[in-house]
């Protein structure tokens, strides 16, 4: 089944980002840990080409360290700025800042302009609450909670938060693939018995240990339909006749994935390290 999301605000917001992204000395481009290719739109690549710009591997708390290592040197390789992340370590967004501070040519008098920008729930909302110190940007767990650009000043600087922001064709398909997994597009849009088959398929390949361990397999069965059974029936998903109920299982699957549940996961590798 091919995955397709991109709301009628999504192009709206694209108008926007292009006509105000004048105003920032710094674009930060909050990307997934867990995907940094994938989390990164090609239209902001090309609209960001004469502004500075740091790529933040946000959610760095439930990345694979060694993978996210990987791609900090991939990115130090190819001489783009990165930085690892947590927006939930207010220490950690607070070190962002100050590195902003360091790199950005103003005047000692002027105010830092900070752009936040990236696809829709790597974390922007987030990391702007904990560089503010207060809740002003709406956050929450689905995507595309930002539906128009926001600004908010503190006294050293001005934050722009903008909405998330796909591109109308997702392909590959394993790069829409990667994104319904990881919970970058609305539930609405996709097929748990979809994305959770492949999300199932990921983990056996690179991450078996992790599987056996959450869901309590002395050995991993052979065969996908024994893995997904076993695990409908520990989450108790089942229907009369105590037939399991495939689908409830697998977004069970995708979600505690998503939360960090199963281990501290990666879906895709730098391709030159």
């Amino acid at each position: 089944m091919s995955i397709q999301w991109f709301p009628g605000h999504m192009k709206e917001s694209m108008e926007l980002l292009k006509n105000s992204i004048s105003k920032a000395n710094i674009v930060l481009e909050i990307l997934d840990a867990r995907l940094p290719f994938s989390s990164s739109n090609p239209y902001i690549e090309n609209l960001c080409k004469n502004i500075l710009k740091i790529k933040i591997l946000n959610k760095n708390d439930i990345a694979d360290p060694d993978i996210t290592k990987k791609w900090l040197n991939y990115y130090k390789s190819i001489h783009e700025k990165a930085i690892a992340i947590s927006a939930k370590d207010i220490k950690e967004s607070k070190r962002l800042i100050e590195y902003c501070q360091k790199i950005t040519k103003k005047n000692k008098a002027e105010k830092m302009k900070l752009m936040v920008i990236g696809i829709p729930n790597t974390g922007k909302s987030t990391i702007i609450n904990s560089i503010v110190g207060k809740k002003v940007a709406k956050t929450g767990n689905v995507p595309a909670i930002t539906r128009h650009n926001q600004r908010m000043a503190t006294k050293d600087m001005d934050i722009y938060d903008t909405p998330g922001l796909l591109w109308p064709v997702l392909e590959p398909k394993l790069r829409a693939d990667i994104l319904a997994a990881s919970g970058a597009i609305a539930n609405t849009a996709i097929d748990y018995n979809d994305t959770g088959a492949f999300t199932l398929d990921f983990l056996i390949e690179n991450y078996p240990n992790f599987l056996k361990a959450r869901y309590k397999f002395d050995t991993l069965p052979n065969k996908k339909t024994h893995i997904i059974e076993k695990i409908g029936i520990i989450r108790g998903c089942l229907q009369k006749g105590g037939i399991i109920d495939i689908p409830r299982t697998y977004e069970i699957l995708v979600n505690e994935l998503r939360q960090g549940k199963l281990g501290r996961i990666s879906f895709e590798k730098p391709a030159i390290i």
